[in-house]
């Protein structure tokens, strides 16, 4: 069944209003018909199966069957600040991130990244990441469109993930698991977790300091391997989900 978000104010009584693009992809994209069944999702942790009651030329009317409480989300909010990387990488790590339950992606313009983004550029890049994290979020069945934020500074990033009740610094020159294991053991459902993940050079010594003195990062080793930029942050989501999942 193919599922669609709202906003709240989308809905009102039994019927929910579908507008924008969606009313283009329903009509002659899937070509659906009336009394077709839907899945709808507005932002909340709820699950709306409706069956579609009128096609209009901009807008259309789904009437609500039933509600349930669909409990697809972590209970804890997954904040990933990914470093710019090379070519299409972030499209994939938006893609799987979104997969596996991350909350928000925030694109850092770190030291070391090779990527630089003009202002032109950036809005282009942030439309097609968020509809790449819109279609992931309707494959996965998550309640909500993970955001994908503006493009930051690694000062902005540190000062944003100040406000998270943890932060996670994977670090190659990192060493000691049985520390990590006890670090990720200790996140308790419900915490904000925010994850910093460098681009391809990794980060300076400098920022790595300020992430600890500014956010209270807590620095982590994935391993004795080196992983790649679009493997790290996916890791450790993975190891998140696996120990949040209730």
């Amino acid at each position: 069944m193919y599922r669609f978000f709202v906003e709240p104010s989308q809905i009102k009584d039994n019927q929910i209003c579908i507008s924008g693009s969606d009313v283009n992809h329903i009509k002659n994209v899937l070509r659906m018909k009336l009394k077709e069944e839907i899945l709808i999702s507005s932002g909340e942790d709820k699950e709306y199966t409706c069956y579609i009651e009128e096609i209009g030329e901009e807008e259309i009317l789904a009437h609500i069957m039933y509600v349930q409480e669909a409990g697809y989300e972590l209970s804890s909010k997954i904040y990933l600040f990914q470093g710019l990387p090379k070519s299409d990488k972030m499209e994939l790590i938006i893609q799987k991130a979104v997969e596996l339950g991350v909350h928000q992606v925030i694109p850092v313009a770190s030291k070391r990244a090779v990527v630089k983004l003009d202002k032109k550029k950036e809005e282009k890049k942030i439309t097609r990441w968020q509809a790449i994290s819109e279609s992931a979020a309707k494959q996965s069945k998550r309640m909500y469109v993970p955001e994908i934020t503006n493009v930051m500074s690694f000062q902005q990033a540190v000062d944003y993930a100040g406000k998270l009740d943890i932060v996670l610094f994977p670090y190659e020159l990192a060493d000691g698991m049985k520390k990590t294991k006890e670090i990720i053991g200790k996140i308790k459902p419900g915490q904000s977790v925010g994850i910093f993940i460098g681009p391809e050079g990794g980060f300076e010594e400098s920022e790595v300091a300020l992430a600890k003195e500014k956010a209270d990062a807590q620095v982590i080793t994935l391993g004795k391997r080196i992983l790649r930029t679009e493997t790290a942050g996916l890791t450790v989501l993975a190891i998140l989900m696996y120990t949040l999942e209730e």
